[in-house]
């Protein structure tokens, strides 16, 4: 499994343990797969967004602004990612 992949498993894993219709943040899975530490998360923050990005594509999540579904490659600012 390569990174992207794991940011994926992270990311449906989190929204897993969520309630229904709840979200979570990029940042979240980053710190799923890179560990607490800030040096080690903060850099995955693009892959997070990209694999997102491709859960998107697939249909699976959305992408959320202030609770509105909002296009990723337009989004500008903090994200949420929810189940579709």
């Amino acid at each position: 499994m390569g990174d992207g992949d794991a940011m994926e498993q992270a990311i449906l894993a989190l929204l897993a343990e969520r309630r229904e219709g709840a979200t979570t943040c990029p940042s979240d899975a980053a710190r799923r797969v890179g560990g607490d530490d800030e040096a080690d998360w903060r850099p995955l923050m693009d892959e997070a967004r990209a694999a997102a990005a491709r859960l998107v594509e697939r249909g699976e999540v959305v992408i959320t602004q202030r609770g509105e579904v909002v296009d990723l490659a337009t989004a500008r600012g903090p994200i949420r990612i929810r189940r579709a």
